[in-house]
């Protein structure tokens, strides 16, 4: 079971992330990343629906027909996406009117259907919700990493609007008031070459880590012992 759970966290932070892998979520990825806050608070709330959904699918999968199953999936997604809004706009407002429609879109995120359809309906409760987990996690490093270089590039501050979430707190600037910005690295096209970018990065480590294994010698096969001849 350890090792299991230890392969899981792999795929989904790594492996199969959902973002640089996978590519699902375009929509959310790319629209939301434009501040490092905006992201990781997007991502967050993905977290909570993936990890809640896929142990709600995983201890009742024994009772959904087969043939409906994708509409159950959905509503289940959908109850747990509105308390996340609501929770939202009750504490977060400020932060809420700035996420607007992209929180309501996670019900339909191909990312958490996906895992719910993969994974929960297979599998036991405890290794579905840590899937959950580990792939909503896989996706927050992506944001909080993409929407870092794009605040930063674009404006050259970080955590922009994180007052929203902490009142009293306020963004760094990095390269002082004088930088002038790139609006660019904001707009859509930037969020395409940012994630084009992690993409390439993504698969130039696998591929040094891939051609150090191959050079890396073998050990030689044991030799069979040696049969004393016959008197």
């Amino acid at each position: 079971m350890q090792q299991d759970l230890r392969e899981v966290a792999w795929n989904g932070l790594w492996k199969q992330n959902p973002g640089l892998v996978q590519i699902l979520g375009l929509c959310p990825i790319l629209a939301i990343s434009t501040s490092m806050v905006n992201a990781v608070s997007l991502g967050l709330a993905t977290i909570l629906v993936m990890a809640l959904a896929n142990l709600a699918i995983a201890s009742l999968r024994n009772f959904i027909p087969y043939e409906i199953r994708i509409p159950v999936f959905i509503l289940v997604i959908a109850a747990l996406v509105t308390v996340v809004d609501l929770a939202f706009n009750a504490w977060l407002h400020e932060l809420y009117v700035v996420l607007g429609i992209f929180i309501p879109l996670i019900v339909t995120n191909c990312i958490v259907l996906a895992r719910v359809e993969a994974y929960a309906a297979k599998n036991g409760p405890l290794a579905s919700t840590f899937d959950g987990l580990m792939m909503g996690l896989g996706l927050v490093w992506v944001l909080a990493l993409l929407g870092g270089i794009r605040e930063l590039i674009g404006s050259g501050m970080l955590f922009t609007g994180i007052d929203m979430i902490f009142p009293g707190l306020s963004p760094i600037s990095i390269f002082g008031e004088d930088y002038p910005g790139y609006l660019i690295a904001i707009l859509p096209p930037g969020g395409f070459f940012a994630l084009g970018c992690l993409i390439a990065l993504y698969n130039w480590i696998n591929g040094r880590a891939a051609a150090r294994a191959a050079a890396r010698p073998r050990p030689a096969p044991a030799s069979a012992p040696e049969v004393p001849a016959a008197p």
